[in-house]
């Protein structure tokens, strides 16, 4: 008897595994379905970060800010400093496995006067930062494929009028939307080929590029490794300085596989690992492809950057491979980059529904609902499908406008990054490691990534070049700061803002589900044991 009766319980209240543990000592049910193995979350971060369509869009960076120099020594500098904000992350991903990853992480360790604030502009820059991705990098697989037509022309000379860009963004976007609404085993098996094709497409730079180089485009080592060519305008040492640009753009996203913890199978340990074996390999593989160019790119540097298709990498693929060959490597490029849009978006509506669970958004009660058949936050694709398509309209006031909403992609996602590295350290808390943590480097490492950050974000707020007009101005420091005055207007906004309401994370267990012998009293004090305490628990497991 005894025996059919713990059966029969068993049955109506399943043990939870260890994921949905860890989730319920976090203070969330488990509402998705956890289909990301190990290793297709470390895929999903790798062809998140895209590397060789990234490059293709940063080369602007490298190029007129010392050439062949900055492209490979620039990024064999920055990579260990990008090394160490992932492992700092890292440690708190392993700690605190959710989708609201970043703003959790700064409530739960901050100081009880400062939390709810800080925690609110974590969640906002993060959701901005998630967003304007998606922008950045749908507008940028767009004029890759105008640069495809460019490249078929024959006189290369193909130009586009906004509207068409526009066009083709809204056309992408829109799919995007569509194919990321899909349940979350279809999106988990989809990252098999997109980290296929993205390993592929390193590969072949790497390796066929060289050898289908005619030797008239064919550098010595003394000059892909050692010139420095300066068309900026800036010192050289600032140049160089400004050439980092490219790794940081390349490598970014650290928090995607944060967003993805709750469908993640044994997230306190793929999550980190997802971190720092994505920063890792394309480190690597950036840098591979970084000599690569180097070498196969020709000595007129300049002639490079001024290509008439548009786009420097087009260029040295032109001149490499030919135009058919080019044009299907480029083919294969766009692809890659439309698999990283994707995936961006993946992200995104993630870490919107994170924040819309806990009341934070403009209509977050519709944010916050599952697909019933898909078993995804449908909502929230299709509201950051509608942000992105309004962001995009910005192309028609100038390209200097939307240069500066997709820089504060980077510039946002610093801001993020930073608070709750900092409050780790910077309040009094009882911060547990999970299983990966770094023992008695976790304070230099934290402290080395917090001042890179700080540096690097003052370093995205100068212009291109010296002499600039205020059309050609960089305006990454208002949209920034106009976002941050938004943010922290709407906090502090007479009786409707966020200081009146919003308390942090909230835990979205009914007694019901937490068990029979749990009483409103009993979660009340869990809650504010946990409000107290990053990781102590809030329900009994």
């Amino acid at each position: 008897m005894t025996t059919r009766a713990s059966t029969t319980i068993s049955k109506l209240h399943p043990q939870p595994s260890a994921d949905e543990a860890t989730l319920a000592e976090l203070g969330y049910k488990q509402e998705f379905r956890r289909e990301f193995t190990p290793l297709e979350v470390s895929g999903l971060a790798f062809s998140y970060i895209g590397v060789v369509p990234s490059i293709v869009s940063v080369l602007f960076y490298a190029i007129p800010n010392g050439g062949p120099f900055a492209m490979v020594w620039g990024w064999a500098i920055a990579c260990p400093f990008i090394m160490c904000i992932g492992l700092a992350m890292a440690e708190l991903a392993s700690a605190a496995p959710t989708s609201g990853g970043l703003y959790y992480w700064t409530y739960s360790l901050a100081s009880p006067r400062c939390r709810n604030f800080l925690s609110w502009i974590v969640g906002y820059s993060n959701t901005i930062e998630t967003i304007t991705g998606v922008a950045s990098v749908n507008w940028a697989c767009a004029i890759q494929i105008t640069a495809a037509i460019s490249i078929a022309s024959s006189d290369q000379a193909y130009t586009t009028t906004n509207k068409q860009l526009y066009g083709i963004y809204a056309a992408l976007v829109l799919s995007h939307a569509v194919l990321v609404s899909f349940g979350t085993k279809v999106l988990a098996r989809l990252q098999r080929l997109y980290t296929l094709v993205n390993a592929s497409l390193c590969f072949i730079i790497i390796i066929a590029l060289p050898i289908a180089t005619p030797p008239d485009y064919r550098n010595n080592a003394s000059f892909a490794l050692g010139d420095f060519t300066n068309l900026a305008g800036w010192p050289s040492g600032f140049a160089f300085i400004l050439s980092f640009m490219a790794p940081l753009y390349t490598i970014g996203g650290y928090d995607a596989s944060v967003h993805m913890s709750e469908e993640a199978s044994n997230a306190a340990t793929a999550i980190p690992w997802a971190i720092v074996s994505s920063i890792a390999v394309t480190a690597v593989l950036g840098w591979g492809i970084n000599v690569s160019l180097a070498f196969c790119m020709g000595t007129d540097v300049g002639s490079i950057l001024s290509s008439p298709i548009g786009q420097p990498m087009a260029q040295i693929l032109y001149n490499s491979l030919g135009q058919r060959k080019a044009l299907a490597l480029w083919c294969l490029i766009i692809s890659a980059e439309y698999m990283v849009a994707s995936n961006c978006l993946l992200v995104g509506s993630r870490q919107t529904f994170a924040f819309a669970r806990d009341g934070a958004l403009p209509f977050s009660r519709y944010l916050y609902r599952i697909n019933r058949y898909t078993e995804t936050p449908v909502n929230t694709v299709w509201f950051d499908a509608i942000c992105v398509l309004a962001i995009g309209l910005l192309s028609f006031v100038s390209t200097e406008a939307i240069n500066a909403v997709f820089s504060i992609a980077v510039t946002a996602s610093y801001v993020a990054f930073i608070t709750p590295i900092t409050t780790r350290f910077a309040f009094k808390n009882n911060f547990k490691p999970g299983p990966f943590h770094l023992g008695k480097l976790s304070f230099p490492v934290a402290v080395i990534a917090v001042v890179w950050m700080v540096f690097m974000i003052i370093v995205f707020f100068f212009p291109a070049t010296p002499q600039t007009t205020t059309q050609q101005m960089n305006y990454t420091v208002v949209v920034l700061g106009g976002f941050m005055f938004l943010a922290i207007s709407w906090y502090y906004c007479p009786v409707y803002g966020g200081v009146h309401w919003f308390n942090g994370p909230i835990s979205n267990f009914t007694p019901a589900i937490r068990g029979e012998n749990r009483d409103e009293d009993s979660m009340m004090e869990k809650k504010e044991q946990r409000d107290g305490d990053l990781f102590v628990s809030a329900v009994e497991v």
